[in-house]
């Protein structure tokens, strides 16, 4: 009998850690013998998105064209793991209700201020004094979750925790 798929969606603020927690339970996850992909939204608007500004409909477009893939991925029994600050919950939302597997909501939150002072990209920095428009948490909206199925906190905690919390939820609920 083929494993049931299901998407894992990451979404939080630019550098709260989503590609880094979704790497290691990615690799957690394949090394159980699960078929993983992952869909990184950096790596996502550089092939399949590529020519998608920043603009709201913009922003939309690339989640749908990521959530479509997840679906596709799931329903065929792998894990689709989105890697995406996606800052609009209707879109999560729409994004769920389209899934014909199990879709898991994974907020990683890490607070504004720890960003700032993280900022290895210097992104924050160059938001908060202008020079980049539609960021989200500075100069655009960033929504987060009602009631994701699963937390994080990455200021709190280590990438280790994190990802045993979210194997633990997911082998708790009988998908891994």
């Amino acid at each position: 009998m083929a494993e049931q798929g299901f998407t894992l969606w990451f979404t939080g603020l630019s550098g709260a850690g989503k590609s880094t927690l979704s790497c290691a339970v990615g690799d957690a996850l394949a090394a159980r013998g699960r078929r993983v992909e992952r869909l990184d939204g950096d790596e996502f608007r550089q092939r399949l998105s590529r020519g998608l500004g920043f603009s709201k409909d913009d922003r939309d477009e690339n989640i749908r064209r990521i959530g479509f893939v997840a679906r596709l991925l799931s329903r065929n029994g792998a894990v689709a793991i989105a890697a995406a600050i996606s800052p609009y919950r209707e879109l999560r939302d729409e994004v769920r209700r389209e899934h014909d597997a199990p879709f898991v909501e994974v907020f990683v939150d890490c607070p504004l201020d720890v960003l700032v002072k993280r900022d290895p990209k210097g992104l924050y920095a160059k938001a908060l004094q202008g020079q980049i428009a539609n960021f989200s948490g500075v100069s655009d909206p960033y929504e987060p979750p009602l009631s994701p199925e699963i937390t994080v906190r990455t200021d709190r905690e280590t990438v280790e925790a994190s990802r045993d919390a979210i194997l633990r939820w997911l082998d708790g609920r009988h998908l891994i």
